[in-house]
């Protein structure tokens, strides 16, 4: 009799082990399928705003595009006119070749700004660039045009192929962080060094008012910081700035290691 009990006992406890176990990995099959489910919605939603992005940016680009052939064409070849009547009037008026040398020579260095600016805007002519050596002719014109010491530090070594959204992207990020500085900081140093090894790494630092960086998190961030931050996740690096009130400011562009 009191084996028969403890039969029935050990029986009902294996059944209710049995039942608890199958309770158990039916909730963690449904956590599994919660877990996979949320993870698809947020790999969806990052390749929509991946995409969105994209496109903002390709609109971007092609205003850029449109403003650097208006420049070439139309502001460009007006300075060539201006400069052969010029040209005309001192063979015209051999007295005045003294005077009108000094307007000669400002529309040269006008059109000459021109033309690298137009170059800078249009992308076809940077994807066809060696991207390390766009960035130092951009921060030479800057140089040559600005009262502020801008240095380029460039370690290409090993040599690091970039595909085109690379180019562009990491590009329109260097000259956001230069329209910043130049903006907002009131600095007279910008450095920029740029390396690939042991990944690629853009680094551009001024000696400006810099700013509280936290705060500024944390309250919303300007539309500029947030365009580079959104253009650095299409093509998947990843943006870190530095900045305190009086201590300039570093932003450091990184490619994601893999």
């Amino acid at each position: 009799m009191l084996s028969n009990i403890a039969f029935g006992i050990i029986t009902g406890l294996l059944f209710i082990s049995l039942v608890l176990l199958f309770c158990v990995l039916l909730v963690k099959l449904h956590i599994h399928k919660i877990k996979n489910y949320t993870r698809m919605i947020y790999e969806k939603d990052l390749d929509f705003q991946k995409s969105l992005n994209m496109a903002i940016i390709e609109t971007q680009e092609q205003v850029l595009n449109n403003i650097s052939r208006d420049l070439h064409d139309d502001a460009g070849q007006q300075l060539t006119a201006i400069n052969f009547q010029l040209e005309n009037l001192k063979f015209d008026s051999p007295e005045l070749s003294q005077s009108l040398e000094p307007v000669r020579t400002s529309v040269t260095n006008l059109s000459q700004s021109i033309r690298s600016i137009s170059h800078s805007l249009n992308n076809q002519l940077l994807t066809k660039q060696d991207l390390f050596r766009a960035i130092s002719a951009e921060a030479e014109r800057l140089q040559k045009n600005l009262p502020i010491a801008i240095s380029v530090c460039a370690q290409e070594s090993p040599k690091k192929g970039f595909n085109t959204n690379e180019k562009i992207v990491i590009y329109r990020i260097f000259q956001e962080i230069i329209n910043n500085i130049l903006k907002h900081a009131k600095a007279t140093q910008i450095s920029i060094t740029l390396h690939t090894a042991p990944h690629f790494e853009m680094i551009i630092h001024d000696n400006g008012k810099g700013f509280d960086y936290e705060r500024t998190k944390n309250e919303g961030l300007s539309l500029g910081l947030s365009n580079m931050i959104h253009r650095a996740e299409i093509i998947d690096y990843t943006i870190s700035i530095e900045s305190e009130p009086k201590k300039g400011t570093t932003v450091k562009l990184s490619e994601k290691a893999t």
